[in-house]
């Protein structure tokens, strides 16, 4: 008894074996299968969260910025604080905290 005969024909056939092949060709074995894509996507979502990241982050930094060039007092203040500057007739001492 030869178990081919128990299939039906549609199942023998050259198209169909032909597109079962390339179903599991286009799924597993091909360098866009479906491990590839579910990577290509995690990937591309956690550096679609990081650009709303920075995005946010630009936004703030130019709100400091425009908040900076618009008073001359904060200015003064951000420039001792940051780039320890100073006027010509005073000393600036820095204290570390250890």
């Amino acid at each position: 008894m030869n178990p081919l005969h128990k299939l039906p024909n549609f199942v023998k056939s050259f198209y169909f074996l032909f597109s079962i092949g390339f179903v599991v060709w286009m799924l597993f074995l091909d360098t866009n299968d479906i491990g590839s894509q579910i990577t290509l996507t995690r990937k591309l979502n956690t550096l679609e969260k990081e650009k709303e990241f920075y995005q946010e982050k630009i936004k703030e930094v130019e709100s400091e910025r425009e908040e900076l060039l618009s008073n001359d007092e904060l200015l003064e203040k951000f420039a001792r604080e940051k780039y320890l500057m100073k006027k010509p007739d005073e000393d600036v001492y820095v204290i570390v905290k250890q």
